[in-house]
């Protein structure tokens, strides 16, 4: 059995899945279903008598369902209400319809799908399984010579091929595709892979809450470290840095300053107008002057049965009542989160949600959510330098250290392979202080600057991944590329002075580390 596909099914595979550019139908955002960002048949060739040596890897998950039933729920309310009471154009007639699809794909999700352990909400889709397995195609296609290398040397000098992630389903199921579609077309890495014990035992000072090997929250989930289990209170601790920073973070997410940040675009006419336009398509204006007028609202309740077409799953999903739609801009929005998920679930809601949603619309609510997510997630205001992102700078770390380790001869890792979230890639990005990412904004600088400047379907799409390609030469110089969404990307700006000549995509990792300041440790 060969290691690797013939060169003939590689370049088909990078034919087929590769695009220069993210090439989408739409106005998606951070639900932008995955594309390469680069032709990888213009990367850069590595400088004479440089060899791969190891690649690692953080990737988002791939594209998935909704979360809970909660939006889709909510909005099916206002429906089923205009429909009593005759308040439908021909076209809303439609959407209460295609809202039910929604709810039913997602609440079967997975079902059927080797390798999905529970179906529903919050899985991923077939689109988003398919991000994966081509990912590790291609990264097996970008470094042929490293993991022929591998393959051959793992019964007399094997190398690992360390996969971690966060823990949550999503994010595992994204590992475990990755990793069988590596396996698939290089069987003999088999032996190689290697889940790492998660870190323990935490919570600090109470009962261990057990996490399965491959598992490192610290790393992959570090927006959201609780206390129930992960506490850190030792200070000694490597992970105190990191969890401290999840709870200012975590109270930042809750602070009112933030909040007026994200809501300052509501308070502006043009979403008055653009709710309008998009719901009048949908319901007479009588229907919607009660929920203007506040005569009127509607919440994610009832229960809802859905059944598989083989007859054998039946789930019945019942909703909060939490979430709540009181203003035309709140159902226009939730509209729009429909939209917007329906765009990588193709193979499983035959639906076309852009009917509800006109381009001009989606493209401002769009910049709604870029605008809410550049100071919820992304690089902020200058008054809470940091908050954002210092939870990611183990993240950040963990990438100066896998090459650390090979810099000093240690080479027991081939590749490692880690799966996160948006949450995640957002904050590594700013804490990388890419290009991408931009610099926070003064707070007087408040009023959706950041929208157009700040684009959620570059930065992190669904699949989001950033890439360390490193090669070494005969003397031992170590050099590395960066990829941001299998895009060359230039690390921070006080870095040029380490690349290896003016304008390369390669740096000497000796003055890489230097200029962010790492130290390694003895």
């Amino acid at each position: 059995m060969p290691l690797l596909l013939p060169l003939s099914s590689i370049a088909l595979a990078l034919a087929l899945h590769a695009s220069p550019s993210l090439a989408t139908e739409g106005h998606y955002q951070t639900k932008t279903p995955y594309a390469p960002q680069q032709d990888p048949a213009t990367y850069a060739a590595p400088p004479a008598g440089f060899q791969p040596i190891y690649t690692q890897l953080v990737a988002r998950h791939g594209s998935r369902g909704l979360t809970g039933m909660k939006n889709d729920a909510a909005l099916y309310a206002m429906w089923q209400q205009a429909a009593a009471q005759d308040a439908l154009t021909p076209l809303g007639r439609e959407l209460g319809p295609d809202i039910l699809a929604l709810m039913k794909a997602n609440a079967l999700l997975g079902y059927g799908v080797a390798g999905i352990e529970k179906p529903g909400y919050g899985n991923l889709s077939q689109t988003g399984i398919e991000e994966h397995r081509q990912l590790a195609v291609r990264m097996l296609a970008r470094l042929p010579a490293l993991f022929a290398q591998v393959g051959q040397d793992a019964a007399t000098a094997p190398r690992q091929l360390v996969t971690i992630d966060s823990g949550v389903d999503r994010a595992r199921d994204s590992a475990r595709f990755f990793t069988q579609s590596l396996l698939e077309h290089a069987p003999a890495l088999a032996p190689l892979l290697y889940l790492p014990p998660a870190p323990a035992p935490y919570p600090q000072g109470r009962k261990a809450v057990p996490q399965a090997d491959g598992v490192n929250r610290f790393l992959l989930y570090a927006h959201k470290l609780a206390p129930r289990t992960d506490l850190v209170a030792d200070r000694a601790s490597p992970y105190y840095a990191t969890y401290a920073a999840s709870q200012a973070y975590q109270y930042y997410e809750r602070t009112k300053h933030l909040h007026a940040l994200m809501d300052a675009p509501a308070r502006l006419p043009a979403a008055a107008a653009h709710a309008r336009h998009v719901l009048e398509r949908l319901f007479a204006p009588a229907f919607l002057d009660q929920l203007e007028r506040g005569a009127a609202s509607y919440a994610d309740t009832g229960s809802y049965s859905f059944t598989s077409a083989d007859g054998q799953l039946t789930r019945t999903m019942t909703g909060s009542g939490k979430t709540v739609i009181r203003s035309l801009n709140a159902a226009a929005t939730k509209l729009y989160e429909l939209y917007a998920i329906a765009a990588g679930m193709r193979h499983e809601v035959p639906a076309d949600f852009s009917r509800y949603m006109p381009a001009e619309d989606a493209r401002y609510y769009a910049y709604i959510a870029d605008h809410e997510d550049f100071y919820q997630k992304g690089p902020a205001t200058t008054n809470s330098p940091g908050v954002t992102w210092r939870f990611a700078l183990a993240l950040r770390d963990d990438f100066f250290k896998e090459v650390d380790a090979l810099a000093k001869g240690d080479l027991r890792h081939a590749a490692k392979l880690r799966f996160t979230h948006a949450e995640m890639i957002i904050p590594l990005a700013s804490a990388m202080g890419l290009k991408e990412a931009l610099a926070p904004l003064p707070a007087s600088d408040s009023d959706s600057h950041a929208g157009p400047r700040w684009r959620g379907q570059s930065i992190s799409p669904l699949a989001a991944n950033m890439q360390w390609d490193v090669y070494r030469n005969g003397a031992g110089q170590l050099i590395v590329r960066l990829l941001y969404n299998e895009k060359e990307t230039d690390f921070q700006a006080a870095c040029d002075g380490a690349r290896i000549a003016p304008g390369s995509v390669f740096y000497d990792y000796a003055g890489l580390k230097a200029c962010y300041g790492h130290v390694a440790t003895p």
